[in-house]
């Protein structure tokens, strides 16, 4: 192949790549179902992330989220997940909680990082608030959520 093929080629290849980072930019995010959950006598609203494409993209290319407002990640299994912060534009705190909607344990993270936080014993849920909402209402490690018991399995 001759070396302005190559470059042709390349350049082809080039020019449909950034047309799929365009079109996939541009496309609108698909709405979560919402649900109500409880923290001692808070409500929250949080986006419902249930399946895998929604639990992999989370809260990214957002640039905020009204208070009392969260996401809540559910998993297929009880197991120590962890989340990260890749292309989370937000600071955020997430609790990990178990199936009985106990939280295990509180993490703040930084956004833009690839830092793992990770759930301290098996959890099956994940609850991603504002960095500070938890400290902020006084809520803890040990203190039971409340909705958790009418969320779906995650699949």
């Amino acid at each position: 192949m001759s070396e302005k093929v190559q470059i042709d080629s390349k350049l082809y290849q080039a020019g449909l790549a950034i047309s799929f980072l365009v079109v996939v930019a541009g496309t609108p995010r698909a709405e979560l179902p919402s649900v109500e959950l409880g923290a001692g006598m808070f409500r929250i609203e949080a986006e419902l992330a249930a399946t895998p494409a929604a639990r992999q993209v989370g809260l990214m290319n957002r640039e905020a989220m009204a208070p009392q407002h969260g996401m809540v990640f559910v998993f297929t299994e009880a197991a120590r997940h962890c989340m990260w912060m890749r292309n989370t534009l937000i600071p955020l705190s997430v609790a990990f909680v178990d199936q009985t909607g106990r939280i295990l344990n509180i993490e703040d993270m930084q956004p833009r990082t690839e830092t793992n936080h990770c759930a301290a014993a098996p959890a099956v849920f994940a609850l991603e608030m504002n960095l500070g909402w938890f400290a902020e209402k006084g809520i803890k490690p040990g203190d039971r959520l409340r909705g958790f018991d009418r969320l779906p399995s995650g699949r």
